[in-house]
C-alpha cells in the first residue's frame, strides 16, 4: 500500500505543484490550502467549495494530520489551559494556553520528549521519541484555537524539546504559521527557546525570519551551568553568547534569556553579579523563572526574598530582569508534567487505542 501524502505540512507552493502533477487547477490548491491553515478543516469533508471528487481523490490519496484532545485541564486561578495531545502513532505530547492582557499564547511542543538533558525539566527525564512534523506543530495551534474560539496571537516553542534539534520541520513550521493565507501570526509574536545549540542559532540567523530567540541561559558561568545543562559541555558560553550576538545583528532582534532560579544553586547575589558582567551592554532582557519542582529531582524553588534581591541587583545595574508570572499552578503547568503524569496513570493506555 502506497504511503499517503501528508498535505499539512507542505508550503503552499508545493500543494500548488501537487496539485497541477496530478492534473488539477493550480487555484484548488490555494482553496485547499486556506481550508487546512486558515480555516482549521477538520477533514477533506469540510471542503466544501471543492468538487465532491477532488474531495474523494484527497482522502485516497493524502491524509489531513489532526490532532485528537486526550486530556485537557483549565485552571481556576488564570483560565491557563493545558493540552495533552495524542498523536497517530499513539505518542503523546502537550501544549499550554495561557491567557495574557495582550492576547492569546501558546506554549507548542517541538519532540516528543526531549535528549537534552536538563535537570530542572520533567520533559527529558524519558529521553527523545521522536520530532515533531511541521503539520504536528502546527496543529497543536489549530486545535487550541478551535477548542478556545478565539484568535492565538503568540506562540511560543517552549515546550517539550529542543526546537534546533528538529531544525528543519521548526523553519517550516514558522514559515506556514506566519503565512499570510493561514493564520498569519506575525513572525514577530514567535519565541523560540534555545537550551544554546550554536550551529542551530547561526543558522537560524541566516534564514531570514524575525522571531524572538530566547536562549535558555540558567547561569552565567561555565561551571555551574555544567551541572544544570549537559550541553554545557558541549557548547562553551562565550561561543553560545557570541552565536547569540550574531543573531541580533542579522535579524535586529533582542534577545530574551531563561533562567531558572534554583534554590542554593544559581539565586545567589554571586551570580547576579556575574550574570549582570555576561549580559552588560547586550540590551538583553533576562526572565526568571522561578523552577518548577519535579519528583525525580531535588531541586526547590528559591524564597521569595531571594528572588526580590536578584531582581533588584539585576536592574541596579542595568539590566532588564522579570519574574514570570506562574500560569497554571494549580493544573502542573510546567514543561512535561501533564504528559508525566499521564503516562504513569495509564501506562497501557496507548497500547490499547
Amino acid at each position: 500500500m502506497t504511503e499517503k501524502t501528508e498535505i499539512k505540512s507542505m508550503t503552499l507552493e508545493e500543494l500548488e505543484r501537487f496539485f497541477e502533477e496530478r492534473g488539477e487547477k493550480r487555484f484548488r490548491a490555494g482553496q485547499t490550502y486556506q481550508w487546512i491553515h486558515e480555516k482549521l478543516a477538520d477533514s477533506f469533508d469540510d471542503m466544501t467549495n471543492l468538487s465532491r471528487e477532488l474531495r474523494q481523490k484527497l482522502k485516497e490519496d493524502c491524509s489531513l494530520l489532526t490532532l485528537y484532545i486526550a486530556d485537557k485541564k483549565i485552571s481556576k486561578i488564570d483560565g491557563t489551559r493545558k493540552y495533552l495531545f495524542r498523536l497517530p502513532d499513539g505518542h503523546v505530547i502537550e501544549s499550554v494556553l495561557m491567557k495574557y492582557r495582550h492576547g492569546n499564547s501558546v506554549c507548542i511542543s517541538s519532540q516528543v520528549g526531549c535528549r537534552m538533558g536538563c535537570r530542572f525539566c520533567a520533559s527529558t527525564l524519558d529521553g527523545l521519541e521522536r520530532n515533531l512534523r511541521p503539520s504536528e506543530m502546527l496543529d497543536q495551534v489549530y486545535r487550541i484555537q478551535k477548542d478556545l474560539g478565539e484568535r492565538i496571537s503568540h506562540v511560543v516553542v517552549m515546550g517539550a524539546g529542543e526546537p534546533l534539534d528538529n531544525y528543519d520541520n521548526l523553519v517550516r513550521f514558522i514559515r506556514l504559521l506566519s503565512h499570510e493565507r493561514g493564520l498569519s501570526i506575525s513572525q514577530r509574536n514567535v519565541t523560540v527557546s534555545t537550551c544554546g545549540i550554536v550551529p542551530g542559532i547561526e543558522k537560524l540567523s541566516e534564514e531570514g525570519l524575525s522571531v524572538t530567540l530566547a536562549l535558555s541561559l540558567h547561569a552565567p558561568s561555565d561551571e555551574v551551568r555544567k551541572t544544570l545543562m549537559p550541553v554545557a559541555n558541549r557548547y562553551a558560553l562565550k561561543d553560545v553568547l557570541r552565536a547569540c550576538d550574531t543573531y541580533f545583528q542579522k535579524t535586529g532582534r533582542r534577545l530574551t534569556f531563561e533562567y531558572s532560579l534554583v534554590k542554593g544553586v544559581n539565586d545567589n547575589l554571586t551570580e547576579a553579579k556575574a550574570l549582570t558582567n555576561l549580559l552588560k551592554g547586550k540590551g538583553a532582557h533576562v526572565n526568571l523563572i522561578p523552577v518548577n519542582p519535579i519528583r525525580e529531582r531535588d531541586y526547590v524553588q528559591s524564597d521569595d526574598r531571594d528572588i526580590r534581591a536578584f531582581v533588584r541587583y539585576l536592574e541596579e545595574h542595568g539590566i532588564n530582569g522579570t519574574v514570570r508570572r506562574e500560569m497554571g499552578r494549580d493544573i502542573g503547568g510546567a514543561c512535561g508534567q501533564l504528559r508525566k503524569s499521564f503516562m504513569e496513570e495509564r501506562e497501557g493506555w496507548k497500547h490499547t487505542h
